[in-house]
């Protein structure tokens, strides 16, 4: 799709600004400068993004949400720090908040990067002229930083592998993950994987989930066992091994050596009460040893701390999956396992405590389950795919299609990639170009 022209990132609608409420604010009381008719002088003290600081350029008329959000991850990058710090020592973490600062801090999210312009990571530019957006459009601001992992698996963008049952259901982001959630309301926590689940499968399917459900599967796993996406996710992004670096002018950049699909379940290395599963999907990040080095030696000196396969929740939910075809599809098959032979050795170290040493065998007792389906049935008796909305085809366009896809497009995206670029994504031509390939904010994730 092509870039947006000069004119589209900084233009504001004389006919629709007026009509938004932040229209009663003057400029010069978010952006500072001065309203002199010297261009230069105007200018003075100019700030481009207010609420970069969301306290002082938010919080005068939203004091219920600004200070949440100036501590939420989006604005803190907390979660950075935990994943990093973990590896390295006290004595380092100077030198690593400076490659963060270079590195890092463009991808971080304020107010405006989501209810007012596109993100800087993908060229920024204005929503809608300065019309600030209540519900941010999903394939303008939410996929557009989180690309490689959530939008290709949610959209259903690799080959061969459908698009979640979310997705075909015309669910947006917002539709599990709250105003509340976004904006660190209520929340305290340096990972995105720290306390409550929010959101959890089970807001939706309490009924659906454990003992009492009355599906066999989930009657037998309980809900401490599995996560909910050992059975329902699929193949997924994996990267391996990024650098951080400079241009010769100084420039900051990074590069990843390779990045493959897989779906691996291993031992879940956060274990506690809020997330009590034995077995976990676990997805490879791509730090390396060496991914600082270019700012100084030794800088990652504990190494071994933490996993590079880690906890997951991919978002490319499925009804039915390879590993739940039937009982033996998982246990005992160490396809879907993260074994030791699937670690490289110098990762060994720092994945024991997830790697498993074989796929679980059938217990005793069950082989009254295994079941094989009749040569001309590949359903399940016990599915129900209007509950999951399993069908794969393109979601039938509705009259809030807008509202939904966050543009101005007139009917859904596909639920797979065709040759028309611009169809599938839904965007506006304004829209940065879609790509697989893998950026900041998710790879550092962890």
């Amino acid at each position: 799709m092509a870039p947006m022209a000069p004119w589209e990132r900084v233009w504001i609608d004389a006919e629709t600004y007026p009509e938004d409420v932040h229209a009663y604010v003057s400029c010069i009381e978010c952006h500072g400068g001065q309203a002199v008719d010297d261009m230069e002088a105007a200018h003075e003290g100019f700030i481009t993004d207010p609420a970069a600081d969301p306290e002082k350029g938010c919080g005068s008329c939203h004091p219920d949400i600004a200070p949440y959000s100036a501590n939420s991850l989006h604005t803190t990058l907390a979660g950075y720090d935990t994943a990093i710090y973990s590896r390295s020592e006290p004595d380092k973490f100077d030198i690593l908040e400076h490659m963060e600062q270079n590195h890092c801090e463009s991808c971080h999210a304020t107010c405006g990067d989501c209810h007012i312009s596109q993100p800087d990571s993908v060229g920024g530019g204005l929503l809608e002229g300065h019309v600030f957006v209540e519900t941010p459009p999903m394939s303008r601001t939410c996929t557009a930083c989180h690309g490689s992992r959530v939008k290709d698996e949610y959209y259903g963008a690799h080959e061969d592998i459908p698009s979640d049952v979310h997705f075909r259901a015309r669910m947006a982001c917002e539709d599990c993950h709250t105003a509340n959630d976004m904006h660190g309301v209520g929340i305290d926590n340096n990972h995105r994987y720290d306390g409550e689940q929010t959101p959890a499968c089970e807001s939706c399917h309490q009924d659906q989930v454990g003992v009492g459900s009355g599906i066999p599967q989930h009657e037998v796993h309980g809900t401490e066992l599995l996560s909910c996406q050992v059975c329902h996710s699929t193949t997924y992004t994996n990267c391996i091994n990024c650098h951080v670096d400079q241009t010769e002018t100084g420039v900051p950049f990074y590069s990843i050596e390779e990045h493959f699909l897989a779906f691996e379940i291993g031992q879940n290395p956060e274990r506690n009460a809020e997330r009590p599963y034995k077995y976990v999907p676990l997805r490879h990040v791509p730090v390396d040893i060496d991914s600082f080095s270019f700012y100084g030696d030794d800088l990652l000196s504990n190494y071994d701390n933490r996993e590079t396969w880690v906890y997951a929740t991919p978002h490319n939910i499925q009804l039915h999956t390879p590993q739940n075809e039937s009982c033996l599809s998982c246990h005992g098959n160490d396809e879907f396992f993260l074994t030791i032979n699937d670690v490289v050795e110098e990762e060994r170290a720092a994945n024991a405590g997830v790697i498993v040493d074989a796929a679980p065998p059938l217990p005793e007792g069950y082989e009254q389950y295994i079941t094989p389906l009749a040569e001309d049935d590949t359903t399940p008796a016990s599915s129900d795919d209007g509950f999951w909305g399993e069908d794969t085809s393109t979601p039938a366009p509705s009259s809030d299609d807008d509202a939904f896809w966050g543009d101005d497009s007139s009917s859904a995206p596909a639920a797979t990639p065709t040759s028309d670029e611009d169809a599938f994504w839904g965007d506006s031509p304004s829209t940065p170009e879609a790509t697989t390939e893998p950026n900041e904010d998710d790879f550092w994730s962890e």
